[in-house]
C-alpha cells in the first residue's frame, strides 16, 4: 500500500496526502479528516525517515526530563505527549537522571533522529548544548528565566511566590522555628527555592540556625536523612518546608522514626503536589506545581517558533507559571508548650568509651 492509494481513496492528490500527513494548516479540516479516513481503511502506515528526508521535517519533538522516578516528571510527560498527539506530532523522550555527561548522549540521539524543537524541562543548564541546537536553527524550550530570542522560548516557575505562600502559610499558624530541607545545589530551581526561603525568614526575622537547613538529592531516603541530621541535634523545629514532596514524604518517615508526630509535633510542607502527596499519611500540604500548563506551554512555544520552513526560527516566548499552596493536614499551630524531644534510635546513641 502506498501515498497513492490513500490520495485515490481520499478523491485528493499525492501533495495533499502529504501535507496532511506533516500536520500542514493549509489543509481545510473536512479534507484531512477524510485523508486520515482514507489511512485508517487502508491501514497506511507512512514510512516516517522517507517523510522526512522529503520534507525536511521529522514531526517529531525531543523533550528531556531529568529524573523519570520522580513522580513530577512522569506526569509532565504525559501532558506533553497528550497535546502532541493532538496537533500529529511525535515525542521522543529522554531522561538525564541529574547526570551531565548523559546529556550529551540524549542530545545526540535528538540530532540523529532529526527532531523539529525540542523541551528541556530539567533544572541543569547546558548552555553550549543549546547553542548547537540554536547553530542548526531547531527551536528550544527551556525550564528556567531568561530573555526570549529567536528560536529559544521559556517556562519560568515562579518558585520564589511559592515558597512565599508556604512560608506564609506556616507563620499565620504561629511558627517561628521553621527548617528547610533543600535540594542538591548544583540544580537552579534549587537554589532558588532555598534563596527564598532564606529571603522570607529574614523578611520576619525568623532565626534560622545553620543545623536546620540540610541538603537532600530531591529523592525520599535524602529528605529522609536530611531530617535525621536536624533530630539528631536534639533540637526539632516546628514546621519544615522541604524543596520537593519526595523529600517531604521521607522527612515524615524520619519524624515518625523519632517517636514524634505530624503535624502535632512538626508540621511539614512540601513542593510539587505529585499525586501521591494527596494518599500519604497525613496527607501533604504542598505548593502545586501544575504539571499540564507546564507541558502545554512547553509545547505551544515549539508550535510558536517552529517555522514551516526550514528559514530562522521565530522569537521566542516566556510563559510563567504561578504556584499555589494545597491545605491538607500535615501543618497545624505550632505548639505553644514545649515541644517534646525526639527520641533516638540505640545506633545515635553511643557512650564515649574511655
Amino acid at each position: 500500500m502506498n501515498i497513492k492509494a490513500v490520495a485515490k481513496r481520499a478523491n485528493v492528490s499525492t501533495a495533499t496526502v502529504s501535507r496532511t500527513m506533516n500536520g500542514s494548516a493549509t489543509v481545510s479540516p473536512r479534507t484531512a479528516e477524510r485523508v486520515r479516513k482514507a489511512i485508517e481503511a487502508l491501514n497506511f502506515y507512512p514510512n516516517t525517515n522517507a517523510r522526512a528526508l522529503g520534507s525536511g521535517r521529522s514531526n517529531l519533538y525531543g523533550l528531556i526530563i531529568s529524573d523519570v522516578t520522580n513522580p513530577f516528571f512522569p506526569e509532565v510527560v504525559k501532558a506533553f505527549e497528550d497535546i502532541a498527539i493532538q496537533h500529529g506530532k511525535e515525542v521522543l523522550i529522554a531522561n538525564t537522571n541529574y547526570d551531565t555527561e548523559r546529556i550529551e548522549h540524549c542530545v545526540t540521539r535528538m540530532l540523529q533522529r532529526k527532531v523539529d524543537g525540542l523541551a528541556i524541562m530539567t533544572s541543569e543548564r547546558y548552555d553550549r548544548l543549546v547553542d548547537v541546537f540554536t547553530r542548526r536553527n531547531i527551536p528550544i524550550v527551556l525550564l528556567d528565566a531568561g530573555t526570549p530570542s529567536p528560536g529559544i522560548s521559556y517556562v519560568h516557575i515562579d518558585y520564589a511566590a511559592g515558597i512565599a505562600l508556604a512560608m506564609d502559610h506556616l507563620i499565620d499558624l504561629g511558627h517561628r522555628s521553621i527548617a528547610f530541607l533543600a535540594g542538591p545545589q548544583h540544580l537552579g530551581s534549587a537554589r532558588a527555592r532555598r534563596r527564598a526561603f532564606t529571603e522570607k525568614a529574614a523578611k520576619h526575622k525568623l532565626a534560622v540556625p545553620p543545623h536546620m537547613i540540610q541538603e537532600g538529592d530531591h529523592r525520599v531516603e535524602g529528605g529522609h536523612d536530611a531530617m535525621q541530621r536536624i533530630l539528631a541535634t536534639g533540637q526539632h523545629p516546628t514546621a519544615v518546608l522541604a524543596s520537593n514532596d519526595l523529600t517531604a514524604i521521607g522527612a515524615i518517615r524520619a519524624i515518625a522514626a523519632a517517636g514524634l508526630s505530624v503535624p502535632d509535633d512538626i508540621s511539614v510542607i512540601g513542593c510539587d503536589d505529585i499525586q501521591l502527596s494527596g494518599y500519604i499519611m497525613p496527607p501533604l500540604t504542598t505548593i502545586n506545581l501544575p504539571r499540564a500548563e507546564i507541558a502545554n506551554a512547553a509545547f505551544r512555544a515549539l508550535l510558536h517558533t517552529n517555522k514551516p520552513d526550514t528559514s530562522k526560527p521565530n522569537t521566542g516566548i516566556t510563559h510563567t507559571i504561578h504556584p499555589t499552596l494545597v491545605l491538607r493536614k500535615s501543618t497545624a499551630p505550632a505548639q505553644k508548650t514545649a515541644s517534646r524531644k525526639p527520641t533516638l534510635k540505640k545506633s545515635t546513641q553511643k557512650k564515649k568509651t574511655t
